[in-house]
């Protein structure tokens, strides 16, 4: 444990002592006897006291005295080689000068000796350090035995943390890779034992208690795979964080291991956000995001934070929302952007224009929204005011003080909706269409699904029913969503920004539909538990204004993929623009007014004639794709309950 306690001033002193004794040992070396000669002893002295003063200097100057040697790495090896090599070059430039003017009798090898035999004294004491740090002092009987599943970047920093940290209890007993060329190899002494399909025999062999999941950018398939093998051999499952986790701490530590969840189980490819593209966009902007307290908003300030705008804008209806994101965003970078709450209510057309002709924004992006599709059925005035009549203030605000770039976030339910919230989102989507006409801008729409983790995520719902024992209320053993992790939301949403030129939907590819009742076992199991026995899963029916699956475009729609893979774009969206959108808007602000249901549902109809009220008990046949288009990823419906609504 000395060893441990050894600081720089000590490596200094220890340093001092073994170049005094180098150039003994070297010239030693060269004469092959422990007897000096009389001739060699002046030059011997004049030479170590040389040596041990340009050595000092240049270690000095390389700062070998200013580092941590318990974590010394390949960095640290190549500077002390560098320092010895200048020292050795230095002294040999030194003796050849002076022995041309001063002929005296010294052995030049002697030189290249005493810098080797440096180099393996000091480096030996340094690396010493590391390689006694990492050396468990506690029992392996009593730590946790682990097998790391992935043996590339994430697994190394994984093992090389265990290691750097016996502390934590776990001992690394092999790796796991589906890659057959890395098996029979050995990464910091750990082997490669084999494969997933190998996991039930190494757990039994070499008594695993727990598996590492170290695959950053495994699919959702691969990692349930690999979970529903752990589970039932009753190992505990850990999974390290993200990629972009990774990337940003520069290292994976034991304590940053946590347990599967349910985005793992959904986890797609990592999105390629072209970032300097957005960065482009945003750069030395005033940039303003509505509903910036939310899930979506609150993201989408975290990472327009990250692009240098000139002034960030936070504009919400509740206080305590906008303040929490308001010291988050403050604490992230106390010398960025100027960053500014604005506490308001879209509905309120004066106040809007009064902020937007005070702050003057740039760019907006429009994330406020009622988004709950029951409560919306019951308080369908709130829906009009707030979707639509909302939205059709900013978008006057906008115009006003000629913002630049508009985005709305919409929602896959303003497709084909049975619902008022879905309708109401389709009236936004036509007024930002009209204002891109109207003002040939790039005010566009981005359609996406649900989003988890969001406020009111299904996700939530059942986990505080698992907490509570059960049961998780399901609507129908068919019902299927589109999901999407709120990061992967967000940077679509940026990248569509750029992409815009106006009067467009971009619609992102949430990969495949999942069945809810599929996610709700997922989560029960993520929980240590067994669906059917530990918790129950019951269904209800679905709800008022629900489908059974949502879809992306509107039928007429003419869709395609954009450069961005992850993003479809509908280029003639703007043609459903109603010709008397305005004389609509006004009479649904009416009805809203009147908090007349049967009216908003007329108003909304008369919008979107694709607009069906509904029970929930009809879906709708996705359209097929135009010809030479790419059709997106749909949910299929159910033969059984499979009709057409006009």
């Amino acid at each position: 444990m000395l060893l441990l306690k050894l600081r720089n001033r000590h490596f200094l002193l220890l340093d001092v002592f073994v170049m005094l004794l180098t150039p003994l040992a070297a010239l030693m070396v060269r004469l092959d006897t422990f007897t000096i000669p009389r001739e060699f002893w002046l030059s011997l002295a004049l030479y170590t006291l040389a040596a041990l003063a340009v050595r000092l200097f240049v270690f000095r100057r390389m700062g070998l005295y200013a580092r941590y040697w318990r974590y010394a790495s390949v960095e640290e090896l190549v500077q002390m080689v560098t320092a010895v090599i200048i020292s050795t070059t230095l002294l040999t430039t030194g003796t050849l000068l002076l022995r041309a003017f001063a002929p005296f009798v010294f052995a030049r090898s002697v030189l290249l000796i005493d810098g080797l035999l440096v180099l393996l004294a000091v480096g030996g004491l340094r690396f010493s350090v590391r390689a006694f740090s990492q050396n468990s002092f506690q029992p392996d009987a009593n730590r946790r035995r682990v097998l790391i599943m992935g043996a590339g970047d994430a697994g190394e920093m994984v093992v090389r943390e265990m290691k750097r940290r016996p502390n934590q209890g776990l001992l690394p007993i092999g790796f796991l890779d589906d890659d057959s060329a890395k098996h029979h190899l050995s990464i910091h002494g750990v082997p490669v034992l084999g494969s997933r399909k190998e996991i039930p025999r190494l757990v039994a062999q070499y008594k695993v208690d727990q598996i590492i999941l170290a695959m950053p950018t495994a699919t959702g398939a691969t990692i349930r795979e690999v979970v529903g093998i752990c589970e039932m051999l009753g190992v505990e499952t850990r999974i390290v964080p993200s990629l972009p986790e990774i990337l940003l701490q520069g290292r994976i530590r034991p304590q940053q291991l946590r347990r599967v969840q349910i985005e793992d189980l959904l986890r797609r490819e990592p999105v390629q956000t072209d970032i300097q593209a957005v960065r482009a966009l945003i750069s030395g902007k005033r940039v303003l995001v509505t509903g910036a307290g939310g899930s979506i908003g609150g993201e989408l300030c975290r990472q327009l934070l990250q692009c240098g705008p000139r002034e960030l804008l936070l504009l919400g209806h509740g206080e305590n929302s906008v303040f929490e994101i308001y010291h988050e965003l403050h604490g992230l970078d106390l010398h960025g952007p100027q960053i500014t709450p604005l506490i308001a209510d879209v509905r309120f057309a004066e106040r809007l224009l009064t902020l937007f002709e005070q702050h003057r924004p740039e760019i907006v992006f429009h994330a406020a929204a009622h988004k709950h599709v029951p409560l919306m059925e019951l308080n369908p005035a709130e829906a009009i005011t707030n979707n639509v009549l909302g939205t059709r203030n900013l978008l006057a605000a906008a115009l006003a003080v000629d913002v630049a770039h508009f985005v709305m976030i919409s929602t896959d339910k303003a497709v084909n909706p049975t619902s008022i919230m879905g309708a109401s989102k389709r009236a936004a989507e036509l007024l930002v269409h009209q204002a891109a006409r109207r003002s040939g801008r790039p005010y566009v729409a981005v359609r996406f699904g649900n989003v988890l983790g969001s406020r009111g995520s299904v996700v939530l719902t059942f986990q505080k029913q698992i907490a509570r024992g059960g049961p998780i209320t399901v609507t129908h053993p068919d019902i299927r969503r589109f999901f999407m992790t709120i990061p992967e939301a967000t940077q679509l949403v940026l990248q569509a920004a750029v992409l815009g030129h106006g009067g467009e939907v971009f619609v992102l590819d949430m990969g495949e539909p999942v069945k809810i009742v599929d996610l709700a076992k997922d989560l029960i199991r993520l929980s240590g538990l067994e669906p059917g026995k530990d918790v129950a899963i019951e269904y209800v029916g679905l709800r008022p204004g629900e489908k059974l699956y949502e879809e992306l475009f509107i039928p007429g729609e003419n869709y395609r993929r954009t450069a961005h893979a992850k993003i479809f774009i509908a280029t003639n969206a703007s043609s459903f623009v109603p010709a008397d959108l305005d004389g609509g808007i006004a009479q649904l602000a009416q009805a809203a007014a009147r908090n007349d249901a049967d009216a908003i549902r007329r108003g909304l109809r008369a919008l979107a004639p694709e607009f069906s009220p509904s029970n929930g008990q009809t879906a709708v046949v996705p359209p097929p794709a135009p010809a030479g288009q790419t059709a997106p990823p749909a949910a299929a419906a159910p033969e059984s309950v499979r009709t057409t609504t006009n």
